[in-house]
Protein backbone atom coordinates (compact mmCIF):
# COMPACT_ATOMS: atom_id res chain seq x y z
CA UNK A 1 0.00 0.00 0.00
CA UNK A 2 1.27 3.45 -0.91
CA UNK A 3 -0.15 6.32 1.13
CA UNK A 4 0.10 9.89 -0.12
CA UNK A 5 0.59 12.48 2.62
CA UNK A 6 -0.52 16.00 1.87
CA UNK A 7 2.03 18.23 3.53
CA UNK A 8 1.76 21.89 2.62
CA UNK A 9 4.68 22.85 4.79
CA UNK A 10 7.38 24.53 2.70
CA UNK A 11 10.43 22.38 3.22
CA UNK A 12 12.26 23.55 0.12
CA UNK A 13 15.19 25.89 -0.22
CA UNK A 14 14.06 29.53 -0.23
CA UNK A 15 14.27 31.01 -3.71
CA UNK A 16 14.78 27.60 -5.32
CA UNK A 17 12.26 25.63 -7.35
CA UNK A 18 11.91 22.13 -5.94
CA UNK A 19 11.35 19.03 -8.03
CA UNK A 20 8.41 16.66 -7.80
CA UNK A 21 8.48 12.97 -6.96
CA UNK A 22 5.56 10.95 -8.30
CA UNK A 23 4.88 7.49 -6.88
CA UNK A 24 2.77 4.99 -8.79
CA UNK A 25 1.99 1.42 -7.83
CA UNK A 26 0.88 -1.66 -9.72
CA UNK A 27 0.06 -5.08 -8.37
CA UNK A 28 2.77 -7.56 -9.31
CA UNK A 29 1.82 -10.73 -11.13
CA UNK A 30 2.80 -14.18 -9.90
CA UNK A 31 4.90 -14.78 -13.03
CA UNK A 32 8.28 -16.20 -12.03
CA UNK A 33 9.64 -16.73 -15.54
CA UNK A 34 12.78 -15.07 -16.82
CA UNK A 35 13.79 -14.37 -20.41
CA UNK A 36 17.26 -14.59 -21.91
CA UNK A 37 17.56 -12.56 -25.08
CA UNK A 38 20.10 -11.02 -27.38
CA UNK A 39 19.86 -8.37 -30.08
CA UNK A 40 21.96 -7.21 -32.99
CA UNK A 41 21.42 -4.36 -35.44
CA UNK A 42 22.24 -3.72 -39.07
CA UNK A 43 23.10 -0.41 -40.78
CA UNK A 44 22.31 1.96 -37.92
CA UNK A 45 22.61 5.70 -38.44
CA UNK A 46 26.14 7.18 -38.25
CA UNK A 47 26.22 9.76 -35.45
CA UNK A 48 29.91 10.36 -34.70
CA UNK A 49 31.82 12.83 -36.89
CA UNK A 50 35.15 10.98 -36.71
CA UNK A 51 33.77 7.47 -36.37
CA UNK A 52 30.62 5.43 -36.76
CA UNK A 53 28.35 5.14 -33.71
CA UNK A 54 28.61 3.69 -30.22
CA UNK A 55 25.10 2.22 -29.94
CA UNK A 56 23.26 0.96 -26.89
CA UNK A 57 19.62 0.01 -26.27
CA UNK A 58 17.17 1.08 -23.57
CA UNK A 59 14.10 -1.08 -22.82
CA UNK A 60 10.91 0.41 -21.39
CA UNK A 61 7.97 -1.39 -19.82
CA UNK A 62 4.59 0.25 -20.40
CA UNK A 63 2.59 1.06 -17.28
CA UNK A 64 -1.16 0.87 -16.74
CA UNK A 65 -1.46 4.65 -17.03
CA UNK A 66 0.23 4.73 -20.46
CA UNK A 67 3.62 5.91 -19.22
CA UNK A 68 6.88 4.00 -19.66
CA UNK A 69 9.48 2.88 -17.12
CA UNK A 70 13.07 1.87 -17.90
CA UNK A 71 13.58 -1.81 -17.14
CA UNK A 72 16.90 -2.59 -18.87
CA UNK A 73 19.82 -0.91 -20.57
CA UNK A 74 22.40 -2.78 -22.67
CA UNK A 75 26.11 -2.20 -22.75
CA UNK A 76 27.65 0.18 -25.32
CA UNK A 77 29.18 -1.40 -28.44
CA UNK A 78 31.90 0.92 -29.66
CA UNK A 79 32.42 2.25 -33.19
CA UNK A 80 30.05 0.16 -35.29
CA UNK A 81 26.85 0.46 -37.29
CA UNK A 82 26.24 -3.30 -37.02
CA UNK A 83 26.40 -3.99 -33.27
CA UNK A 84 25.88 -7.35 -31.55
CA UNK A 85 24.93 -6.83 -27.93
CA UNK A 86 25.67 -9.36 -25.21
CA UNK A 87 22.90 -11.74 -24.10
CA UNK A 88 21.04 -10.68 -20.98
CA UNK A 89 18.49 -12.25 -18.67
CA UNK A 90 15.57 -10.29 -17.25
CA UNK A 91 12.53 -11.36 -15.18
CA UNK A 92 9.41 -11.36 -17.34
CA UNK A 93 7.70 -9.57 -14.48
CA UNK A 94 10.15 -6.68 -14.84
CA UNK A 95 9.73 -6.62 -18.61
CA UNK A 96 5.92 -6.71 -18.83
CA UNK A 97 4.59 -7.76 -15.40
CA UNK A 98 3.67 -11.14 -16.86
CA UNK A 99 1.39 -9.59 -19.51
CA UNK A 100 2.75 -11.10 -22.73
CA UNK A 101 0.87 -8.62 -24.93
CA UNK A 102 1.88 -5.45 -23.10
CA UNK A 103 3.84 -2.97 -25.21
CA UNK A 104 7.61 -2.93 -24.78
CA UNK A 105 9.37 0.13 -26.18
CA UNK A 106 13.02 -0.05 -27.20
CA UNK A 107 15.13 3.02 -27.92
CA UNK A 108 18.55 2.98 -29.57
CA UNK A 109 21.12 5.68 -28.76
CA UNK A 110 24.63 6.64 -29.77
CA UNK A 111 26.68 6.94 -26.58
CA UNK A 112 28.57 10.20 -25.92
CA UNK A 113 31.13 10.70 -23.19
CA UNK A 114 29.45 13.87 -21.89
CA UNK A 115 26.12 12.09 -21.43
CA UNK A 116 24.35 13.87 -24.29
CA UNK A 117 23.57 10.61 -26.05
CA UNK A 118 22.22 10.94 -29.61
CA UNK A 119 18.87 9.35 -30.33
CA UNK A 120 19.09 6.92 -33.27
CA UNK A 121 15.56 5.54 -33.29
CA UNK A 122 13.07 3.28 -31.56
CA UNK A 123 10.58 0.46 -32.09
CA UNK A 124 7.88 -1.31 -30.10
CA UNK A 125 7.23 -4.99 -29.55
CA UNK A 126 5.78 -7.34 -26.92
CA UNK A 127 7.05 -10.32 -25.00
CA UNK A 128 4.74 -12.59 -26.99
CA UNK A 129 6.45 -11.45 -30.20
CA UNK A 130 9.91 -11.77 -28.69
CA UNK A 131 9.10 -15.28 -27.45
CA UNK A 132 8.80 -16.42 -31.08
CA UNK A 133 12.57 -16.36 -31.14
CA UNK A 134 14.86 -15.73 -34.06
CA UNK A 135 12.65 -15.35 -37.14
CA UNK A 136 11.38 -12.88 -39.71
CA UNK A 137 8.80 -11.79 -37.12
CA UNK A 138 11.51 -10.37 -34.90
CA UNK A 139 13.17 -7.94 -37.30
CA UNK A 140 12.29 -4.35 -36.45
CA UNK A 141 12.75 -1.16 -38.41
CA UNK A 142 14.31 1.50 -36.20
CA UNK A 143 12.21 4.61 -36.85
CA UNK A 144 12.84 8.27 -36.17
CA UNK A 145 10.33 10.81 -37.41
CA UNK A 146 12.89 13.39 -38.55
CA UNK A 147 15.01 11.13 -40.72
CA UNK A 148 14.60 8.37 -43.25
CA UNK A 149 15.54 5.06 -41.63
CA UNK A 150 14.54 2.50 -44.20
CA UNK A 151 17.89 0.75 -43.94
CA UNK A 152 18.15 0.52 -40.14
CA UNK A 153 17.08 -2.73 -38.56
CA UNK A 154 17.42 -4.38 -35.17
CA UNK A 155 17.33 -8.15 -35.08
CA UNK A 156 16.25 -10.25 -32.15
CA UNK A 157 18.62 -13.18 -31.82
CA UNK A 158 17.84 -16.28 -29.83
CA UNK A 159 21.44 -17.43 -29.85
CA UNK A 160 20.84 -20.89 -28.51
CA UNK A 161 17.50 -21.11 -26.82
CA UNK A 162 16.02 -23.95 -24.86
CA UNK A 163 16.27 -27.10 -27.02
CA UNK A 164 12.83 -28.12 -25.77
CA UNK A 165 11.23 -25.01 -27.31
CA UNK A 166 10.27 -25.10 -30.98
CA UNK A 167 11.61 -21.55 -31.53
CA UNK A 168 15.17 -22.69 -30.81
CA UNK A 169 17.54 -23.61 -33.63
CA UNK A 170 18.60 -26.47 -31.32
CA UNK A 171 15.03 -27.75 -30.92
CA UNK A 172 15.05 -31.54 -30.62
CA UNK A 173 12.16 -32.50 -32.88
CA UNK A 174 11.57 -36.27 -32.68
CA UNK A 175 10.51 -36.35 -36.34
CA UNK A 176 13.19 -34.33 -38.14
CA UNK A 177 16.67 -32.88 -37.73
CA UNK A 178 17.05 -29.34 -36.42
CA UNK A 179 18.96 -26.64 -38.32
CA UNK A 180 22.31 -27.46 -36.69
CA UNK A 181 21.97 -31.19 -37.25
CA UNK A 182 20.92 -30.72 -40.90
CA UNK A 183 23.92 -28.48 -41.57
CA UNK A 184 26.28 -30.83 -39.75
CA UNK A 185 25.04 -33.87 -41.66
CA UNK A 186 25.00 -32.20 -45.08
CA UNK A 187 28.37 -30.46 -44.82
CA UNK A 188 29.98 -33.21 -42.76
CA UNK A 189 29.20 -35.85 -45.36
CA UNK A 190 30.95 -33.66 -47.93
CA UNK A 191 34.21 -33.20 -46.05
CA UNK A 192 34.46 -36.46 -44.08
CA UNK A 193 35.89 -38.38 -47.03
CA UNK A 194 39.05 -36.26 -46.83
CA UNK A 195 39.83 -37.77 -43.42
CA UNK A 196 41.45 -41.20 -43.50
CA UNK A 197 40.03 -42.70 -40.28
CA UNK A 198 36.86 -40.58 -40.00
CA UNK A 199 37.42 -40.04 -36.29
CA UNK A 200 36.57 -36.41 -35.54
CA UNK A 201 37.09 -34.39 -32.36
CA UNK A 202 33.78 -32.55 -31.87
CA UNK A 203 33.64 -29.47 -29.65
CA UNK A 204 30.82 -27.28 -28.40
CA UNK A 205 31.08 -23.69 -27.22
CA UNK A 206 28.87 -21.44 -25.14
CA UNK A 207 27.38 -23.67 -22.44
CA UNK A 208 27.30 -24.30 -18.71
CA UNK A 209 28.72 -27.73 -17.94
CA UNK A 210 27.65 -30.10 -15.19
CA UNK A 211 28.09 -30.54 -12.31
CA UNK A 212 29.16 -27.02 -11.24
CA UNK A 213 27.72 -24.89 -14.07
CA UNK A 214 31.12 -23.75 -15.33
CA UNK A 215 30.84 -21.82 -18.63
CA UNK A 216 32.99 -23.34 -21.38
CA UNK A 217 33.79 -22.34 -24.96
CA UNK A 218 35.59 -25.53 -25.97
CA UNK A 219 34.02 -28.61 -24.41
CA UNK A 220 33.85 -32.11 -25.97
CA UNK A 221 30.38 -32.98 -27.20
CA UNK A 222 30.81 -36.55 -26.01
CA UNK A 223 31.75 -35.33 -22.51
CA UNK A 224 35.15 -37.06 -22.63
CA UNK A 225 37.92 -34.52 -22.02
CA UNK A 226 40.63 -37.11 -22.70
CA UNK A 227 39.13 -38.48 -25.90
CA UNK A 228 36.78 -36.05 -27.70
CA UNK A 229 36.78 -38.11 -30.91
CA UNK A 230 33.51 -39.26 -32.51
CA UNK A 231 33.15 -42.02 -35.08
CA UNK A 232 32.00 -40.38 -38.31
CA UNK A 233 29.22 -37.86 -38.80
CA UNK A 234 26.67 -40.14 -37.16
CA UNK A 235 28.88 -40.29 -34.08
CA UNK A 236 29.03 -36.49 -33.95
CA UNK A 237 25.24 -36.21 -34.31
CA UNK A 238 24.74 -38.69 -31.48
CA UNK A 239 27.17 -36.78 -29.24
CA UNK A 240 25.47 -33.49 -30.14
CA UNK A 241 22.02 -34.75 -29.20
CA UNK A 242 23.31 -36.21 -25.94
CA UNK A 243 25.08 -32.96 -25.03
CA UNK A 244 21.84 -30.98 -25.45
CA UNK A 245 20.39 -33.11 -22.65
CA UNK A 246 23.27 -32.51 -20.24
CA UNK A 247 24.58 -28.97 -20.77
CA UNK A 248 22.80 -25.62 -20.46
CA UNK A 249 23.35 -23.46 -23.54
CA UNK A 250 24.70 -20.12 -22.43
CA UNK A 251 26.27 -16.93 -23.83
CA UNK A 252 28.44 -15.22 -24.74
CA UNK A 253 29.44 -16.79 -28.07
CA UNK A 254 33.23 -16.93 -28.33
CA UNK A 255 34.93 -18.37 -31.43
CA UNK A 256 38.55 -17.71 -30.48
CA UNK A 257 38.91 -20.63 -28.01
CA UNK A 258 37.98 -23.29 -30.61
CA UNK A 259 40.12 -21.63 -33.31
CA UNK A 260 43.08 -21.59 -30.92
CA UNK A 261 42.30 -25.18 -29.91
CA UNK A 262 42.76 -26.41 -33.49
CA UNK A 263 45.73 -24.08 -34.00
CA UNK A 264 47.59 -25.82 -31.15
CA UNK A 265 47.26 -29.14 -32.97
CA UNK A 266 48.28 -27.60 -36.30
CA UNK A 267 51.32 -25.90 -34.74
CA UNK A 268 52.65 -29.30 -33.66
CA UNK A 269 52.66 -30.69 -37.22
CA UNK A 270 54.07 -28.25 -39.77
CA UNK A 271 56.03 -30.64 -41.98
CA UNK A 272 53.22 -31.01 -44.52
CA UNK A 273 52.17 -34.46 -43.36
CA UNK A 274 48.86 -33.20 -41.95
CA UNK A 275 46.41 -30.39 -42.71
CA UNK A 276 43.58 -29.43 -40.35
CA UNK A 277 40.08 -28.20 -41.26
CA UNK A 278 37.86 -26.67 -38.57
CA UNK A 279 34.11 -26.71 -39.28
CA UNK A 280 32.12 -24.15 -37.25
CA UNK A 281 28.31 -24.23 -37.37
CA UNK A 282 26.85 -21.02 -36.00
CA UNK A 283 23.78 -18.79 -35.96
CA UNK A 284 26.03 -15.83 -36.76
CA UNK A 285 26.35 -14.29 -33.31
CA UNK A 286 29.90 -13.66 -32.14
CA UNK A 287 30.97 -11.93 -28.93
CA UNK A 288 34.75 -11.93 -29.34
CA UNK A 289 35.31 -10.55 -32.84
CA UNK A 290 38.68 -8.95 -32.06
CA UNK A 291 40.05 -12.09 -30.38
CA UNK A 292 38.77 -14.28 -33.21
CA UNK A 293 40.44 -12.09 -35.82
CA UNK A 294 43.71 -12.38 -33.90
CA UNK A 295 43.31 -16.16 -33.71
CA UNK A 296 42.68 -16.35 -37.48
CA UNK A 297 45.68 -14.14 -38.27
CA UNK A 298 47.86 -16.44 -36.15
CA UNK A 299 46.25 -19.53 -37.68
CA UNK A 300 47.03 -18.32 -41.20
CA UNK A 301 50.66 -19.29 -40.55
CA UNK A 302 49.67 -22.87 -39.77
CA UNK A 303 48.42 -25.86 -41.81
CA UNK A 304 44.73 -25.19 -41.18
CA UNK A 305 41.54 -23.89 -42.78
CA UNK A 306 38.19 -22.87 -41.29
CA UNK A 307 34.77 -23.51 -42.80
CA UNK A 308 31.96 -21.49 -41.20
CA UNK A 309 28.39 -22.59 -41.93
CA UNK A 310 25.66 -20.16 -40.90
CA UNK A 311 22.25 -21.50 -39.87
CA UNK A 312 19.05 -19.56 -39.21
CA UNK A 313 17.72 -16.29 -40.60
CA UNK A 314 20.06 -13.77 -38.95
CA UNK A 315 22.30 -11.36 -40.81
CA UNK A 316 25.79 -12.83 -41.21
CA UNK A 317 27.79 -9.62 -41.67
CA UNK A 318 30.34 -10.67 -39.05
CA UNK A 319 30.86 -14.05 -40.72
CA UNK A 320 31.32 -12.40 -44.13
CA UNK A 321 33.93 -10.14 -42.53
CA UNK A 322 35.77 -13.17 -41.13
CA UNK A 323 35.66 -14.80 -44.57
CA UNK A 324 38.00 -12.07 -45.77
CA UNK A 325 37.29 -12.45 -49.49
CA UNK A 326 36.86 -8.70 -49.98
CA UNK A 327 39.16 -7.40 -47.24
CA UNK A 328 41.89 -9.61 -45.81
CA UNK A 329 41.56 -10.17 -42.06
CA UNK A 330 43.94 -8.17 -39.88
CA UNK A 331 44.60 -7.85 -36.17
CA UNK A 332 46.69 -5.29 -34.26
CA UNK A 333 47.89 -3.90 -37.59
CA UNK A 334 49.07 -7.31 -38.80
CA UNK A 335 47.55 -8.77 -41.98
CA UNK A 336 46.79 -12.49 -42.26
CA UNK A 337 49.44 -13.95 -44.55
CA UNK A 338 46.78 -15.99 -46.40
CA UNK A 339 43.02 -16.48 -46.50
CA UNK A 340 42.00 -19.51 -44.42
CA UNK A 341 38.25 -18.92 -43.89
CA UNK A 342 35.31 -19.93 -46.09
CA UNK A 343 31.77 -18.89 -45.07
CA UNK A 344 28.62 -20.55 -46.40
CA UNK A 345 25.05 -19.49 -45.42
CA UNK A 346 23.21 -22.81 -45.21
CA UNK A 347 19.77 -21.28 -45.88
CA UNK A 348 20.83 -20.47 -49.46
CA UNK A 349 20.81 -24.19 -50.23
CA UNK A 350 17.52 -25.11 -48.54
CA UNK A 351 14.00 -25.38 -49.95
CA UNK A 352 11.17 -23.13 -48.76
CA UNK A 353 10.23 -25.51 -45.95
CA UNK A 354 13.78 -25.42 -44.60
CA UNK A 355 13.80 -29.21 -44.32
CA UNK A 356 15.61 -30.30 -47.49
CA UNK A 357 18.82 -29.37 -49.27
CA UNK A 358 18.03 -28.36 -52.85
CA UNK A 359 21.41 -29.24 -54.34
CA UNK A 360 24.07 -31.22 -52.51
CA UNK A 361 26.36 -30.75 -55.52
CA UNK A 362 26.19 -26.95 -55.30
CA UNK A 363 26.61 -27.06 -51.53
CA UNK A 364 29.65 -29.31 -51.89
CA UNK A 365 31.16 -27.04 -54.51
CA UNK A 366 30.79 -23.92 -52.38
CA UNK A 367 31.91 -25.54 -49.11
CA UNK A 368 35.10 -26.84 -50.73
CA UNK A 369 35.59 -23.88 -53.08
CA UNK A 370 38.60 -22.37 -51.30
CA UNK A 371 40.11 -25.35 -49.45
CA UNK A 372 42.37 -26.61 -52.31
CA UNK A 373 43.92 -23.17 -52.88
CA UNK A 374 44.32 -22.64 -49.13
CA UNK A 375 46.03 -26.02 -48.80
CA UNK A 376 48.39 -25.35 -51.71
CA UNK A 377 49.15 -21.80 -50.55
CA UNK A 378 50.37 -23.14 -47.20
CA UNK A 379 52.54 -25.84 -48.77
CA UNK A 380 54.08 -23.38 -51.25
CA UNK A 381 54.74 -20.80 -48.54
CA UNK A 382 56.72 -23.40 -46.60
CA UNK A 383 58.47 -24.85 -49.64
CA UNK A 384 56.87 -28.25 -49.05
CA UNK A 385 56.68 -30.42 -52.16
CA UNK A 386 54.56 -33.54 -52.69
CA UNK A 387 56.24 -36.81 -51.78
CA UNK A 388 57.22 -38.93 -54.78
CA UNK A 389 54.57 -41.38 -55.85
CA UNK A 390 55.10 -44.87 -54.42
CA UNK A 391 56.17 -47.57 -56.89
CA UNK A 392 53.34 -49.61 -58.42
CA UNK A 393 52.31 -52.62 -56.38
CA UNK A 394 53.99 -55.86 -57.40
CA UNK A 395 52.26 -59.09 -56.34
CA UNK A 396 54.57 -61.66 -54.67
CA UNK A 397 56.37 -63.84 -57.20
CA UNK A 398 56.09 -61.31 -60.01
CA UNK A 399 58.85 -59.21 -61.50
CA UNK A 400 58.49 -55.90 -63.32
CA UNK A 401 59.67 -56.04 -66.93
CA UNK A 402 60.92 -52.75 -68.31
CA UNK A 403 60.68 -52.16 -72.01
CA UNK A 404 63.24 -49.77 -73.44
CA UNK A 405 62.22 -47.75 -76.49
Amino acid sequence: TVTAIDDTTDRGIPGKKCGTIILSAEELSNCRDSATMQFCANKLDKKDFFGKSDPFMVFYRSNEDGTFTICHKTEVVKNTLNPVWQPFTIPVRALCNGDYDRTIKVEVYDWDRDGSHDFIGDFTTSYRELARGQSQFNVYEVSKSSVSTDQQHVFWLLRSGNPSQSTSLHYMNPYQLNAYAMALKAVGEIIQDYDSDKMFPALGFGAKLPPDGRVSHEFPLNGNMENPYCNGIEGILEAYHQSLKTVQLYGPTNFAPVVNHVARYAAAVQDGSQYFVLLIITDGVISDMAQTKEAIVNGAKLPMSIIIVGVGQAEFDAMVELDGDDIRISSRGKLAERDIVQFVPFRDYMDRTGNHVLSMARLAKDVLAEIPDQFISYMKSRGIKPNPAPPPYTPPGHTHHHTQI
